[in-house]
């Protein structure tokens, strides 16, 4: 077992001091929820071992460390998960099922924890998995929000966004450490003052300010003692309670340090429609960013003399451009706190920052307003002055004359800070997340500054960890892969299950894998009859698209299909149609308005179509709420069919598609960020792929050729779905409920293209694709090989074989092995 000292009696022993300890109960007198603490701070404790050895041995080593910094880890629940990778999974299931408990009872009553939202926050969490598991030091840098981003609820088809209060009977895995608390300042004024050699200081005055304290959240390798480190900082004011300004009358005052901690850490992503939701937003990057490296330069100083060589121990990974303050709040630490001259501080700053790019959409490339951020940070606004300034030389000095290339890559320009560009001039690796994606950004979104500075750019196909996504989500299919593969090292080397290739044409080991698949939908369907009262058959196609609710991610285009089946249904009865249950799963952002019409008309379809007696169950339609990465596991292990239907060029990578191929499902899909890379490993002819490539997409933005009228006038389909649209069909006769998407097809508005994701132009290609996913389902042999093989083809895609290529290619990182411990 995982840990000597964690055996069964001694285990069971200390859920019951648990019990009475926290609650001054008997064992027969908790509920779940209190079950689940006990066994949870039982887990804790045989982890804390493990966790002190970690640091230990880290000291004596010294090693590089990386910080990950990033605003959303999408953790998942930690119970299930840390048994799995100490490798105590199944003895603490016995001991508790011995004591009359049931393990997966206790699992449920864990909520998710709200600190991320979509696959940038999960690919940080499979990112800190495989690193522990590959024994790398590193920690996770975030925020401990209150409340996430909200918990969703679906409320006559609508989205209702209520608060998703996850810590309301705590959390039993993290732990505070008020030693490491921060102070992290804002706005005020810079008073300049020499020293008396001369020197200049700049001295931050009239500043308002909180305090960061630091809470600890357990990441546990798989099975290798290693305990690494995410650690989220929570706000606190300064001073409590100001009572000299309550004696006085000034009550706002005397509250409003509260108030400043109090918004700093309250959801993630504030609606930033408006100035004070930006602002909140720009708070929120700045005050984690600057406490985490404000401890993590205290932590080098521990043991190491010299600043100047901080790069030789610690790497900055900046995921996406929402840390990327962190370079300028890296300069002033250096240049104001350890009295750099600025060449050294930048040559320092140069070797430690790294930049990950998740997106090309503008809206994600963060720009903020000159004005808001001068004013909230005004040391680290005069810092990227310098910076610019510098940068804009050499870029005169290389391109003399050419000042549309300075336009073009200036920091600061049309009033706008661009965070994006500050961290490409000081990182020394940008890195795009699929091949695809990266090539766009050198030939497209980036292509000036790859041109300035080439051997900066590399690329770094995301991953996903197996431990939670199989071995945790499926763990039927999980025990089968060990078994046909004769080993359980797939379980850190995925690359393993190509040899289960050799039973694609074995019809016994076929039919196990679809018997397994089976259950997993019997199981799912238990979840949607009692989640959402509708009875789905788990005979029929279960056809699936779960992600964040983006236009470019065309959730309207599936559902328009499913509008269009259902017409071809009603038209035809008399027509062979194979059963299918269409699930969805998305939230939109709180202020994304049409991102929530086409959550409603999702949910207006599936009561129109559900509720139709005369199609005889052949489409249902689903929407799971509040999709999130504990229910996620069981709809990734139900799914026939994995919807990867983004417009071509727009989506990075995605993980989700990973997900659902490592746990047999093929791809619908276009030629899209990692797509195009699965299709690679696993064949075209395992995979249905439709629609334009991402190069015409591209030239289409560029040069214009696309009218959608053209399609709306020649496609008969086409035109009644998009009128259905507006004719009441699926809105109780309004005419106006949908007429924004309807014209988002159609009009033009300002300078957004009609049909500006080719919904329309891909759609007939699209249905086209969908029949030749029914023609191979109904052929049972050759459907349960193409998922047979998208298992065993999915090596490529493990986060520990993306994090091997960031240790090796971009942080030079040493691994570390933390001894087992015996009894004394």
């Amino acid at each position: 077992m995982y840990n000597p000292r964690f055996e069964k009696e001694a285990f069971k022993k200390e859920v019951k001091q648990n019990v009475k300890h926290l609650f001054r109960k008997e064992i027969d007198e908790v509920s779940q929820q209190e079950l689940y603490q006990a066994v949870s701070y039982a887990v804790k404790e045989a982890i804390i071992d493990d966790w002190i050895a970690t640091q230990k041995q880290y000291e004596k080593d010294d090693p590089k460390i990386v910080y990950y910094m990033s605003m959303e880890f999408l953790m998942g629940r930690a119970l299930g998960n840390n048994l799995i990778n100490m490798t105590a999974y199944t003895e603490v299931k016995e001991a508790l099922e011995e004591m009359g408990m049931n393990l997966n009872l206790l699992e449920d009553e864990e909520p998710d924890p709200a600190l991320g939202n979509g696959g940038l926050g999960r690919l940080a969490a499979c990112f800190l998995d495989s690193l522990a598991s590959l024994g790398y030091a590193a920690y996770g840098c975030g925020i401990r929000y209150r409340y996430g981003m909200f918990k969703q609820k679906i409320k006559d088809g609508y989205q209702v966004e209520t608060p998703d209060n996850w810590l309301v009977n705590g959390n039993p895995f993290e732990l505070r450490r008020p030693e490491y608390a921060k102070e992290v300042r804002f706005g005020g004024n810079i008073r300049v003052e020499y020293d008396d050699e001369g020197k200049i200081r700049f001295v931050q005055e009239n500043y308002e300010s909180v305090k960061a304290v630091p809470y600890d959240y357990p990441i546990v390798g798989y099975n290798n003692h290693v305990v690494n480190t995410l650690r989220i900082w929570d706000a606190e004011p300064i001073v409590d309670f100001q009572l000299e300004s309550f004696d006085r009358g000034d009550y706002h005052k005397a509250v409003e340090q509260q108030n400043l901690a109090k918004n700093i850490v309250e959801v993630l992503y504030p609606n930033d429609n408006h100035y004070a939701g930006k602002e909140l937003r720009l708070k929120q990057q700045y005050f984690f960013v600057s406490a985490s490296l404000q401890a993590a330069i205290a932590k080098y100083k521990r043991g190491h003399d010299d600043i100047k060589k901080l790069y030789e121990k610690m790497t900055i990974q900046m995921n996406d451009t929402h840390p990327t303050v962190a370079v300028a709040e890296l300069m002033r630490i250096l240049l104001d706190e350890e009295g750099l001259g600025w060449e050294d501080a930048w040559d320092i700053t140069k070797k430690t920052c790294a930049y990950t790019n998740h997106t090309i959409m503008a809206e994600a490339l963060e720009k903020w307003p000159v004005d808001l951020f001068s004013r909230l940070l005004p040391r680290v606004y005069q810092i990227i002055q310098e910076i610019d300034r510098r940068f804009i030389e050499h870029i005169r000095k290389t391109y003399p004359g050419d000042e549309n290339k300075v336009r073009k890559m200036a920091i600061l320009r049309d009033g706008q800070v661009k965070m994006a560009h500050l961290a490409i001039v000081a990182g020394y690796s940008v890195n795009g997340v699929a091949r695809l994606h990266t090539e766009i950004l050198k030939n497209q979104e980036l292509k000036e500054f790859y041109q300035l500075m080439p051997e900066k750019f590399n690329n770094k196909t995301n991953g996903i960890t197996q431990r939670r996504f199989l071995m945790h989500g499926n763990p039927l299919l999980a025990d089968w892969v060990t078994e046909k593969l004769g080993t359980k090292d797939w379980i850190t080397d995925l690359s393993l299950m190509s040899g289960l290739k050799k039973y694609a044409d074995d019809e016994a080991s076929l039919k196990e894998f679809m018997d397994i698949k089976y259950k997993n939908k019997e199981r799912l369907a238990e979840y949607i009859k009692k989640h959402n009262g509708i009875e789905v058959d788990p005979r029929s196609i279960f056809d699936v698209q779960v992600k964040r609710l983006h236009e470019y991610k065309r959730q309207l285009l599936n559902i328009l299909h499913v509008m269009y089946l259902y017409n071809q249904i009603k038209a035809h009865p008399e027509k062979n149609f194979f059963p299918r249950t269409f699930i969805f799963g998305a939230k939109a952002s709180a202020g994304y308005i049409r991102a929530k019409e086409i959550i409603k008309l999702i949910n207006s379809v599936a009561d129109v179509v559900n509720n139709d007696r005369s199609i005889n169950g052949k489409i249902k339609v689903v929407f799971i709420e509040d999709y999130r990465v504990s229910n996620a596991e069981w709809i990734f292990a139900a799914a026939d069919v994995s919807e990867q239907i983004s417009t071509a060029s727009k989506e990075a990578s995605g993980t989700g598609n990973m997900k659902f191929m490592l746990n047999g499902a093929p791809t619908l899909g276009t030629m899209d960020g990692a797509n195009v890379e699965i299709v690679e490993e696993v064949g075209i002819e395992n995979a249905f792929i439709f629609g334009l490539s991402s190069d015409e997409v591209i030239n289409y933005e560029q040069n214009g050729g696309y009218n959608p009228w053209d399609v709306y006038n020649s496609d008969q389909d086409v035109h009644s779905v998009v009128d259905q649209l507006v004719d009441g069909t699926y809105a109780n006769g309004n005419s106006e409920m949908y007429r924004d998407l309807y014209n988002s097809l159609l009009v033009k508005k300002g300078s957004d293209r009609a049909d500006m994701y080719f919904i329309l132009k891909d759609f007939r290609a699209y249905a086209e694709a969908q029949e030749k996913v029914e023609e191979a389902y109904r052929d049972k042999e050759r459907w349960a090989k193409m998922a047979l093989l998208n298992t065993a083809c999915c090596g490529k895609f493990s986060s520990d074989r993306t994090i091997r290529e960031y240790v090796e290619e971009i942080w030079k990182l040493d691994p570390v092995t933390i001894e087992a411990r015996t009894e004394e």
